[in-house]
Formats: C-alpha cells, structure tokens, sequence
C-alpha cells in the first residue's frame, strides 16, 4: 500500500497504520519482552560469577588503545559502570545498581543478579501464559512476606557486642574482595576508622591515600589528617599546638585583576609602577592575613615568592597548592573556617590541632596534622605492589567502610552466607500455599530466585549447589536459625560460630531495588528506538 495508507504487518499478520519515522524501530508485545528479558539477564549472567567469597574477577579494558587504564576487579558496580550497553532493559539495571551503591555502597552485585534471576522466573511463566500483571501481583505478595521475616531476622546487639558484630560484618564484605588475604588486618582498619567516626556517616572524615610500594600488609590507620603536599621552603617544618587558617584567595601579585582589561604603557617606568603598585597591594593583603596572628597558612591556590617571603619571615608555616577536596577536609578536621577575604579577624575561625609536621610517606614527602579538633577524621595509608591492586584494595576497602557506616546506623545485624535468602523463600513457599490462582505461581517463583543466590556463590565456590541448598534448607527447617553455607570447607556450618554477618539495611535494599528493578522491566509491551538525527541539507 502507499500513501497515506502506508503500514506494515503485526503479529498477527494485519496491516497496522506506519505512524513512526521509516527510520525508527519499534518492538511490540512478545518480542519487546524477550528483547527486555535478554538483555537484563545477560547483564545480570556477566557479574554473576564474581558473588561470594570465590567469585572471579574481570578485567576491564577500554576501547581506546591510547589508554593503558586496565582494570581488574570483581566489584559489581565498578564492572557496571564501565560496560556499554545498547539495551534499555540491561540500562535500567546497571542504573538501579548504581543507586545501591550510592545508597549504601554494597550489594551491587545482588541487585544485579537478583534482579535477573527474577526475571528468568518471569520469562517460564510468560512462556507459560501467565500475565505480567499476575505475576507482578504474585511478586509484590512474596516481596512483602520475604521483608517482613528479613526485618524479623535481624538482631541487636549490646554495646559489648556491637565491635564484634562489626568486624564480622567488615570480615564478611571483604571475604568477595582483593584484601581477603590480609583480612584480620583491614578488617580492624575499617573497623576502628568507623568508630572514631563517632556515629557520623560522613565518610569524607576518613581519608584514603594510595602509595604504591611495600606490599598489603604494610597499609596502616594513621591518626588526624595526611595532605600530600610540601611545606614551603625557608618554612618552619613543625608546628606544635598552631593556629591554622586555610584560605583560597588569588595570592599572586603580578596580575591585573579585572576581567577584560588591557592597560597601555609608553615606558617601561609606568610598567614599573604598575607592578609596584600591584606589590603593595599584596603587601597590604598580607598584613591582612598577618593579623589574624596564624601560625600555619594553608592555601587552595598558587602563592608567589614575594608574599611567601613575606610570611615566613612573620614565622608563619606556608602550605600552597591544596586542592579542594583536600581544602574542603582540613576545614572539617581543623574546625576552621575557609576563608577568602580578611577584613575582620574578630570574626574569622582558625582551627588547630596538636601538631603539624612533615614525614615521608614511601617516597613521598607529606605534611600530618595529628590531635585534629575534630577527633573524628582518620587516614588509611594503602601500600601495594601496582596501581591496579592498590585501585582494588580502595574499591574493597570503600565498600567495607560503607557497610559499617549502615551498620551502626540501622544497628541490626542478619546470618550470611545465605541464611536469609533460604529463610526468606522458604517463608514465600509457605505464603503460596494459601494463595488460589496463578498468582500463587509467581509468589513461588519470587521465593525460587531468592534461593538461587547461594546456589550461584556455592556454584561459584566449585560445590555441588543442590546437594549444599537441600542440607541447608533441611537444617534451617530442623530448627538451626544460624545455619548457613561454610564456603571455607564446602559444608553447611554455624554462621554464629564462623562470624558470616551480613548488615540488614544493605540486604534489605538490594530485595527492594531488585524487585522494582525487575517489575519495571517486566511490565514492558512496546520498545521504540527513535530514528537518528539527521544533519541540516540532507
């Protein structure tokens, strides 16, 4: 046909009105789901084998050859954000991943895997006629019923028992990780950084450095604040108990400071003048800064020679170059304020600390700030072989530091090494056996996906999965609450005992987001794929 009348076949085999751009894709019905379906599990298969303390690790190399920037790392998130997809259904994955770590910083590969165990369970019913609308009917009944036995699953511990239940959550994060082999020693590191954090949750107060060389073990928890900057030369090397003032002020002299202008000389003697003038007037802001009586003077940006000599000849302390994030942390550990102009020192604050001195770090010289006023911040120094393992040890040690932070927040702890997830299905099972219809068909399904994450961690750990899931089902339904996979030894085992935590907040917002997640893409008819732009004239 032609004209107006213009179409193309369905299903079916009708003849449908062509409304889209000839240039434009569109996928309806059946097709559109397997498409969604496809794409979301293939993304979801890719970081399945890195779950659980034998998961594997990827590499992670970019497209352009001029960029040596290799990565090896099996953190769901980091595998996530650097993978390119074309598929809008793997999209909402990736993105919903990456809401899980920012909201709190693990279980990125849960969602993902989660997600798309659940929808392989959609695509059998599908095939099975079953409607996307019962199935997400089923979905939300079994997702209500598996949060309310994890919420009940979750205990509280005493102050007494509160650091071990940390270090067991700490110990268990770090089992899937790079630093597994020094994990007694990280495992305290976090720990303790944590704790000094005082109940606060900003992780900016705890500073990472990387210094390659050494080896993991050698990584400590240095007390206060490490820049890694230089002291100014002719400056005082050690400051003990100093007023300090961290600024971000232009302190060079010899620049005109309105934007645009052009100034013309017909003598070098005017140029001359001009340049004296610009001098007194950074003589004049010196004094400023001068007057507030600080005894280390900390920069954002450049300092020229000329007011540097001015202030170390006052017996000031001169730090330039600080970059911000750097800026932004001494203010927060200082209890100083970050100031740019000088007027009024009545009402300027400067920080102190115990001591600033300078030490070497590997290689490296760097300045410490130790008895920070603000007890609260921490450094850890990393030391490893290469910048690919020290960039993985960051990634591993940052996903430890985040699971306690919740931790302490939420305050209730749940059994790992898959406890939860057999506890959780096995209270679906229970819920499907009261629930007429189809429906009960997909609340069965919800309560199969769970139990297939400690299937893919044992099968990921070289075990025989179902024999390892049918004697842990036996033993939790036999009255062991504690029972859990042993992947040390391929058993099931006492996860009190072991110390296998997991936090609940982290495990009750992977449920959630990998339930959205896989409903949304689930309720997906039609796929249309805009037609390109074309340029102008053609």
């Amino acid at each position: 046909m032609s004209g107006p009348y213009v179409g193309r076949l369905d299903e079916a085999g009708n003849i449908t009105p062509q409304i889209l751009n000839e240039e434009a894709e569109e996928s309806r019905g059946e097709m559109a789901r397997l498409s969604s379906f496809v794409g979301a599990i293939a993304v979801a298969d890719l970081v399945k084998t890195t779950l659980g303390p034998k998961g594997m690790d990827k590499i992670l190399k970019p497209m352009d050859f001029s960029d040596h920037n290799i990565r090896v790392t099996n953190d769901g998130a980091t595998i996530l954000n650097s993978v390119y997809v074309d598929n809008a259904a793997a999209q909402i994955l990736i993105d919903i991943s990456k809401t899980q770590d920012s909201e709190v910083g693990d279980g990125t590969t849960t969602v993902a895997v989660l997600a798309g165990e659940l929808l392989r369970e959609a695509e059998r019913l599908t095939h099975a006629r079953v409607h996307p609308q019962v199935i997400i009917a089923g979905w939300r009944q079994a997702l209500a019923e598996a949060r309310k036995v994890l919420l009940e699953l979750g205990v509280e511990r005493t102050d007494e028992d509160f650091r071990n239940d940390l270090k067991s959550i700490a110990g268990t994060t770090l089992s899937s990780k790079l630093l597994v082999q020094e994990k007694e020693l990280f495992v305290n590191l976090a720990v303790d950084a944590v704790l000094k954090l005082g109940g606060s949750d900003d992780l900016k107060l705890i500073q990472i450095i990387k210094k390659p060389g050494g080896n993991l073990r050698d990584s400590f928890l240095a007390e206060g604040f490490i820049l890694e900057k230089t002291i100014a030369t002719g400056s005082p090397h050690s400051k003990v108990s100093p007023k300090i003032m961290v600024a971000n002020t232009p302190m060079d002299y010899d620049k005109i400071k309105i934007f645009g202008s052009k100034v013309k000389a017909d003598s070098i003697e005017k140029v001359a003048e001009i340049e004296a003038a610009e001098r007194e007037k950074m003589r004049r802001k010196v004094e400023k800064i001068l007057a507030h009586k600080p005894q280390v003077f900390i920069n954002r940006q450049l300092i020229y020679d000329y007011p540097k000599s001015l202030m170390v000849d006052d017996g000031v302390m001169v730090i330039e170059h600080a970059d911000f994030e750097g800026v932004e942390r001494l203010s927060a550990v200082l209890g100083a304020d970050i100031l740019s102009t000088f007027d009024s020192p009545e009402t300027a604050t400067l920080g102190t600390c115990e001591l600033v001195d300078e030490i070497m770090l590997g290689e490296d010289k760097v300045i410490r700030f130790s008895g920070c006023q603000e007890g609260r911040a921490s450094t850890i120094v990393l030391r490893g072989a290469s910048s690919h393992l020290l960039d993985e040890a960051e990634r591993s040690l940052h996903d430890a530091l985040c699971v306690l932070v919740q931790t302490i927040k939420n305050k209730k702890v749940i059994y790992g090494g898959g406890n939860s997830e057999v506890r959780m299905a096995e209270a679906t099972d229970s819920l499907a056996k009261t629930i007429p219809g189809k429906t009960a068909l997909a609340v069965e399904s919800f309560g199969r996906a769970l139990r297939n994450l400690p299937t893919i961690i044992a099968d990921n750990g070289g075990y025989d999965s179902a024999e390892l899931i049918t004697q842990l089902r036996a033993s939790i339904a036999g009255g062991n609450t504690s029972a859990g996979i042993d992947m040390a030894k391929g058993e099931v085992g006492d996860m009190e005992q072991l110390g296998v935590k997991e936090c609940l907040r982290v495990k009750e917002a992977a449920l959630l987001a990998a339930a959205e997640a896989a409903e949304m893409i689930l309720r997906v008819d039609d796929i249309v794929k805009c037609a390109p732009r074309k340029r102008e004239g053609y």
